[in-house]
């Protein structure tokens, strides 16, 4: 049955809105066309709700939860498209928040505690590696927050750990990591150095990350 929903020709409308709006989105980005993305980051977001939507998200506390995680990085999405420090900050919370809602989502599936042994280390591993990078680089005002955010992203990635030997874990894994990892572009972008490669593999992995784990409702 799951495997029927991630191939329903229903599902096509939403992933082909992300496919063509992820793909405007980095190549306005990477031309320099900052304008478009008032249209384009808009469009790739709604295109995750509208798979989670179309799998029935809703009908399930696991759906549920994730849904409302999605609908929080949908908000920081648009937070982020101005290029100011409040709206930065605005988006930031917008996104720990949703990765906290989605740790609870993935609570809601039974609970492999020796899976999260093992994915303790690489999680723990980037919460160290990434605060040694970063944090020279930001300023006193945003340390504490960008370091809350760095602890709330491991513990997303924690609790994605538990999810293993599940059959939501295939798409529960790739997506957690793939958003972890597509922050350290938007970190890079914002504090370090500002260069037009950032974005162009940042955005795809962020979006195709949330798409995995709006798909991953079918799985539950």
């Amino acid at each position: 049955m799951a495997s029927e929903l991630l191939t329903d020709a229903a599902l096509l409308p939403p992933l082909l809105l992300s496919i063509f709006a992820v793909t405007a989105l980095t190549a306005s980005d990477f031309f320099g066309r900052r304008r478009l993305r008032f249209l384009f980051k808009p469009l790739a977001a709604l295109a995750f709700l509208w798979l989670a939507l179309r799998l029935d998200a809703l009908d399930s506390a696991y759906g549920s939860w994730l849904f409302a995680g999605l609908v929080l990085c949908m908000l920081g999405d648009l937070f982020l498209m101005p290029d100011d420090e409040r709206s930065f900050l605005a988006g930031l919370v917008s996104f720990l928040c949703g990765h906290l809602l989605y740790a609870v989502a993935f609570m809601q599936l039974p609970a492999n505690i020796p899976a999260l042994l093992t994915s303790a280390v690489p999680a723990l591993l980037l919460l160290v590696l990434v605060l040694r990078w970063l944090l020279p680089h930001v300023n006193r005002e945003m340390k504490i927050p960008v370091a809350l955010y760095t602890v709330v992203i491991t513990t997303m990635l924690l609790c994605a750990g538990l999810t293993v030997g599940q059959a939501a874990a295939a798409l529960v894994l790739p997506g957690a990591w793939g958003f972890a990892l597509s922050d350290v572009a938007v970190a890079r972008q914002q504090f370090i150095k500002r260069e037009r490669l950032n974005p162009l593999w940042g955005t795809p992995l962020y979006f195709a990350s949330q798409m995995l784990l709006a798909a991953s409702v079918a799985l539950v």
